[in-house]
């Protein structure tokens, strides 16, 4: 508990560490493949290079966005305290750039193993992520920051 959040404990609440949620949809999507296997990727498209570039892109947001909060000397860990709101790089686009990049990883993925079911578990994925990670990081931010955060939040979309 703290003083600025009143009686809620100083941390969103999250339902699941982002990566576990993100690592079961990879895991996830090779078991299901091999009961039923689902390619997508047509035979003309080099999987390997377009899904390599699209997951080193997520990959490449990912940790601009952890070094940008590293630079604001605040917790990435969301079972840790925030103690400032951060605007600087990917944050001045979105104001989930990690989530993105982890999304960017599970299409990426898809094209490089030709499955459609990592492209499908992407619909759980972005699920547990918006209601069960982001809308109780933004509750959290609201309480804890209040007009500051309502600020960057009607200047900063939650995606992209």
């Amino acid at each position: 508990m703290n003083e600025t959040t009143g009686n809620a404990p100083d941390r969103s609440g999250a339902v699941i560490h982002p990566p576990i949620a993100w690592v079961m949809s990879v895991g996830g999507g090779p078991v299901l493949d091999r009961l039923y296997p689902l390619p997508f990727v047509p035979a003309t498209v080099p999987d390997a290079l377009v899904g390599g570039i699209i997951f080193l892109a997520g990959l490449a947001l990912l940790i601009w966005a952890a070094v940008s909060f590293r630079r604001a000397g605040t917790e990435i860990q969301i079972h840790r305290p925030t103690s400032a709101i951060v605007e600087a790089g990917p944050y001045r686009f979105t104001r989930n750039p990690i989530y993105t990049g982890m999304f960017l990883g599970l299409i990426g993925f898809s094209i490089i193993f030709d499955s459609l079911w990592l492209l499908i578990l992407l619909v759980p994925f972005y699920l547990i992520i918006r209601y069960g990670v982001v809308a109780r990081e933004e509750a959290y931010l609201e309480r804890k920051f209040g007009d500051v955060y309502r600020v960057y939040k009607a200047r900063v979309r939650r995606w992209l």
